[in-house]
């Protein structure tokens, strides 16, 4: 298949400068999903030529599936605002999963900044004690970043995409568990790149810990064990902002409470074996 195959989908929130730099990078068609931006976003994603959605308020992750849906493409690509695919990557995730129909996912080798470091998640994946099981195209993962991401666009929606609860930082693990729940593979693909510049200054590293605490926790209460949960929050209350992160899940947990559906015992044994259970 060609690039036509891939649409990417990109999600953003008052960050007009850094979308315009990374609009341009793009080939094949492109969805912005504007978080209910009040600065010059639409503007931007009209003059790159992208399909504009706009948000009627800031749904986070799960703006990306407002995207999605809207595809007209059998495969999905994200990309943050910051964030591009290299030239042909998509032309070759498309051919791998039209070959790997049981794929759901591949996660792409992330490339950072202008030295071109190797992304710490990217050098993790490609050491995934899952192995490489037949049939799948790489490393199975149950994680990934979600700016080098490629989905099936069909498995993607069936499973709900993003948690609208999570809304950003560590949403992946939970859409990730999904997938595999319902008996989809994953497969980290270093063929395929993605080129990621974030901003050096301006992001709350706290503010962004904290949250990925309170999603691994939540994501552990909607489909882990109550032990794994319990071994979660233990080890948040020891990292930097994690008592923080904890108090925050606790308080979302009645908006959960009742959606908790743990994933089969052979999900969960793969899961485990990532903590080095």
């Amino acid at each position: 298949m060609t690039g036509s195959a891939v649409t990417t989908v990109v999600a953003t929130r008052d960050r007009a400068s850094a979308l315009r730099r990374s609009l341009a990078r793009h080939t094949g068609p492109v969805i912005v999903v504007d978080n209910a931006s009040g600065d010059a976003t639409p503007e931007v994603a009209r003059e790159a030529g992208a399909r504009l959605i706009r948000a009627p308020r800031n749904l986070g992750a799960a703006g990306r599936n407002l995207g999605a849906a809207e595809a007209d493409t059998p495969y999905v690509a994200f990309a943050d605002d910051d964030s591009w695919w290299e030239p042909g990557a998509l032309d070759h995730a498309a051919a791998v999963l039209d070959g790997h129909p049981r794929t759901a996912l591949l996660a792409a080798r992330v490339l950072v900044g202008e030295e071109q470091r190797l992304e710490p998640v990217s050098a993790e994946m490609s050491r995934s004690p899952l192995g490489w099981p037949d049939g799948l195209p790489g490393r199975a993962i149950l994680g990934f970043l979600a700016c080098s991401a490629v989905v099936r666009r069909d498995a993607f929606l069936d499973v709900g995409g993003f948690s609208d609860v999570l809304h950003f930082g560590g949403e992946e693990e939970l859409l990730a568990l999904d997938l595999a729940a319902a008996g989809w593979g994953m497969a980290y693909v270093p063929e395929l790149v993605v080129h990621h510049h974030p901003a050096a200054t301006g992001r709350d590293r706290g503010a962004r810990r904290r949250r990925e605490v309170r999603n691994r926790l939540l994501t552990a209460w909607l489909r882990r064990p109550l032990s794994a949960l319990a071994r979660e929050a233990v080890a948040s209350a020891r990292a930097p902002d994690g008592r923080a992160g904890l108090g925050d899940a606790v308080r979302a947990l009645p908006s959960v409470a009742r959606a908790r559906r743990p994933v089969p015992r052979s999900v969960e044994l793969a899961r485990a074996r990532l903590d080095g259970y």
